[in-house]
């Protein structure tokens, strides 16, 4: 006899799989949220006190960080890089986030694989304000491998009308701050992997093993820019994931415009030397592919600079370049 269990398909797993997470999700909810656990969809209350509330939505995936994660069985940072990629892209367009839901398609249900990555989600929307309304977690025998594994999301965030930090107001002269990033966050991981194909993960590298260090969790911008763009002082905003600063610097920037920038300005993180090396990367695949140590950056007029580096001092603020005319978008130097 012939049934969904034989068929690779485990629904009690599945139902345990939901009841596991349930505190996980909901202690992220508040008062604002509409509907209930486990219902066909939920719904979040618009903040008070806004005239023209505009929605603003972002969606993107882990990506083949995952891979590395599944070969090492660490799986408690996925979820930052996960909320990372979604909501930072709201932040750069000054939007707040309200709400996140997440698809995780696997091979086979793992239940403590499969809460770790839930519980790191969690954490990351716990870190931003939003609220973790939904999600799906999908079993696909036969079609992916056993222990295989994916992750994406989509993140909901609200901004007023008018409010709205899409590069029209950045000119000529206005400075551009980078926000550090110690590690690889989520991108670039097609070359890591190519590169470390027979590394031993285990080997120590900067105080910790190489397998930790690229798996080390993204960083969360959300917070600290939207503080920033508070200060009155920021023009523009450019969240540097994959394509690096000459593929997401550019995209807020009006044209006649470029930004001109000074990479002996900031440190790049050794983990980044070490891919050049052992791959043989030149310096503008480099970057190209990866975020080089900086991994946002805010376009800034001059005579605000102190208010909004004191905004975000806790991201290690350094002024990285300037918008000037009559140039390509980007110039790394």
């Amino acid at each position: 006899m012939t049934d969904y269990r034989s068929a690779g398909v485990d629904l009690a797993g599945a139902e345990r799989h939901v009841e596991a997470i349930r505190s996980l999700v909901t202690a992220t909810w508040g008062p604002n949220i509409v509907g209930g656990f486990g219902g066909f969809a939920a719904g979040i209350e618009l903040p008070e006190g806004m005239r023209r509330p505009v929605l603003m939505m972002s969606t993107d995936g882990v990506g083949t960080k995952l891979e590395i994660a599944r070969r090492l069985g660490i799986w408690d940072g996925v979820g930052f890089d996960l909320v990372a990629m979604c909501v930072d892209d709201l932040t750069a367009v000054g939007a707040r986030p309200l709400g996140f839901v997440d698809y995780m398609a696997v091979g086979r249900l793992s239940s403590d694989r499969d809460t770790r990555v839930v519980t790191s989600i969690a954490s990351a929307c716990a870190a931003v304000g939003a609220a973790l309304v939904g999600g799906e977690t999908a079993e696909h025998p036969g079609v992916m491998e056993p222990d295989a594994i994916d992750l994406a999301g989509a993140a909901l965030g609200v901004v007023e009308a008018g409010d709205e930090i899409v590069g029209e107001a950045v000119r000529a002269g206005d400075l551009i701050v980078g926000l550090a990033s110690r590690n690889l966050r989520s991108n670039g991981f097609s070359l890591v992997r190519r590169v470390f194909e027979d590394v031993d993960w285990s080997e120590s590298f900067e105080g910790s093993t190489l397998g930790e260090t690229v798996l080390e969790p993204s960083v969360l911008y959300s917070a600290a820019v939207l503080a920033a763009m508070g200060t009155g002082g920021v023009t523009g905003a450019a969240h540097i994931t994959g394509g690096g600063l000459p593929g997401n610097l550019g995209r807020p920037i009006p044209e006649g415009l470029g930004a001109r920038i000074d990479s002996s300005a900031w440190s790049i993180p050794a983990i980044f030397e070490r891919i050049a090396t052992q791959g043989g990367v030149a310096q503008s695949d480099m970057f190209e592919a990866f975020n080089m140590g900086i991994g946002f950056c805010l376009f800034v007029r001059p005579d605000r600079l102190d208010d909004v580096i004191g905004s975000v001092s806790g991201h290690d603020p350094t002024v990285i370049g300037e918008i000037v005319e009559d140039m390509a978008p980007v110039v790394i130097s």
